[in-house]
């Protein structure tokens, strides 16, 4: 039988397009759909300072519970410090997607959602759950689970539905939580290293209180806002025997090199790429490295090696503390212009004898250590690369298919 191929057909050209369309979908953003609606100002311009709105906008699958300017006067006039007001709001931020159809749907007539108060670890039990139940007579009431599951809250309206991406709807009044309320420890008395310690980076958090000069500079700079990245257990352990092999200077600098003296959220890192200086930028020594992402992963590029951030460890402004693969290795400590000279080829050994009595500089030692920047930044374009190549070859093979079969 002879297959015959046929130019596409506008059924298969619109498959193609629905496709790419699919491959490119934008993220939405919840400032731009409460913006549209006035009665809502107050609500958006605190998930604004609160950074509530770039971790919102960092989720796929979401549902904003908002309350109007007149439900917003009552926790203002708590006047609770912001930190407080955060934990608050992210209790109503449901982490599934909850549509008008869906809440009027509830299978049982109840269900406990988990919100973006109890993500973040800080809540005990289930104080960061949100029940949704069914009433009768068409209502919908919403109540925390550390309020004794008592309605205070009904479904009003659908603001803006996106399925399956991100429901926004109007609720009748805050939902109440003396644990989300209650005092955040000043930042000043926050354990920098007890945080790593119990969350994967302890090798990393002993060495940096080993350092003196190192630990004050970074809690020196929490109040005026830090970013630290902590690489993991595994990473900081292999890369011990170089980093004593550092002078005392070296070492302080390494570790300063891991941190940013000001704060940074997931999603300012996603969206403020570049060139940023760290703890240990100094005048003509440079110490800064590059923050770049392919959609959700953000990469650091030291030029020597390219980390990945692999978790959020904490993030309650004026602090975030993000884990990463890999150890950053600064250029001006492991500087690839010195790296070990390759071995000769044989037909040069041949020609000079005295080459193979050449003495080759200790690969251990960090200030010769090879370069392992270039072969990382080629796995990673080349996986970029492939996946990219794949996802529109799946498409083109599509579209073939469906040219195949459409008249």
């Amino acid at each position: 039988m002879q297959l015959i191929l046929r130019p596409p057909t506008a059924m298969a050209t619109l498959a193609i397009s629905l496709i790419i369309l699919l491959t490119h979908t934008e993220a939405h953003n919840i400032t731009q759909i409460l913006a549209k609606h006035p009665e809502f100002s107050t609500f958006n311009d605190y998930l604004s300072q609160t950074h509530l709105a770039d971790e919102i906008n960092g989720r796929q699958t979401i549902t904003v519970c908002a309350v109007d300017n007149a439900a917003m006067s009552s926790l203002i006039s708590k006047n609770l410090p912001i930190s407080s007001i955060k934990n608050l709001l992210s209790l109503h931020v449901l982490l599934d997607y909850f549509g008008a159809k869906k809440l009027h749907q509830i299978t049982n007539g109840t269900a406990l959602a988990a919100t973006m108060f109890q993500a973040t670890g800080t809540a005990s039990g289930s104080s960061g759950f949100v029940r949704i139940t069914d009433i009768k007579g068409g209502k919908v009431g919403f109540a925390t689970e550390d309020n004794g599951g008592n309605i205070t809250a009904t479904f009003v309206k659908s603001v803006e539905e996106i399925p399956y991406n991100i429901s926004v709807i109007h609720i009748s009044n805050l939902l109440p939580s003396s644990e989300a309320e209650a005092p955040v420890p000043a930042p000043s008395a926050m354990n920098l290293t007890a945080q790593m310690s119990t969350h994967g980076c302890k090798v990393f958090a002993d060495t940096l209180s080993a350092s003196s000069a190192a630990l004050s500079t970074f809690q020196d700079d929490i109040e005026g806002g830090l970013t630290v990245f902590c690489p993991g257990d595994d990473a900081f352990k292999a890369f011990l025997p170089k980093y004593k092999n550092l002078t005392a200077d070296g070492k302080v600098s390494l570790l300063l090199f891991h941190g940013l003296p000001v704060y940074n959220s997931m999603q300012m890192l996603r969206s403020n790429n570049g060139l940023m200086n760290t703890l240990a930028t100094d005048g003509a020594k440079k110490f800064d490295f590059t923050v770049q992402n392919d959609g959700n992963i953000v990469t650091i590029d030291t030029k020597r090696v390219v980390a990945k951030i692999t978790g959020t460890l904490y993030d309650e402004q004026p602090v975030a503390i993000f884990t990463l693969d890999k150890v950053l290795l600064p250029r001006e400590l492991f500087n690839a212009t010195e790296a070990p000279t390759p071995a000769p080829a044989p037909a040069e050994e041949a020609e000079s004898p005295k080459a193979k009595k050449k003495v080759k500089p200790d690969p251990d030692t960090p200030a010769d250590a090879p370069s392992d920047s270039a072969d990382q930044a080629a796995d990673d374009n080349g996986a970029v690369r492939f996946d990219s190549a794949m996802t529109w070859m799946g498409a083109l093979g599509l579209s073939v298919w469906l040219s195949l079969f459409v008249i």
